[in-house]
């Protein structure tokens, strides 16, 4: 019990230290963080013009990870869901 109450007292400051250092991108980084998003959204936008001109989802799903190369993490450019 009382390695459990440790742990909820240090947790709060465990999470105020994670949220500084979130916040801690510089101007640059921040604008590049910018682009990245902006990229990924067009992609995800493509993707979705894809799907609507009838093109199936696995032609559709190799269009988006080629725009995405270098952008987001896995082969899902930054979103997964469920089909």
């Amino acid at each position: 019990m009382k390695k459990l109450l440790t742990a909820l007292a240090l947790a709060p400051l465990l999470l105020a230290g994670a949220l500084a250092h979130a916040q801690a991108h510089s101007d640059k980084e921040t604008k590049a963080d910018i682009e990245r998003h902006r990229a990924m959204a067009a992609a995800h936008e493509a993707a979705a013009k894809c799907l609507e001109s009838g093109k199936g989802h696995d032609v559709c799903q190799k269009e988006l990870q080629a725009a995405c190369k270098g952008l987001a993490i896995g082969k899902y450019c930054g979103m997964r869901h469920a089909h």
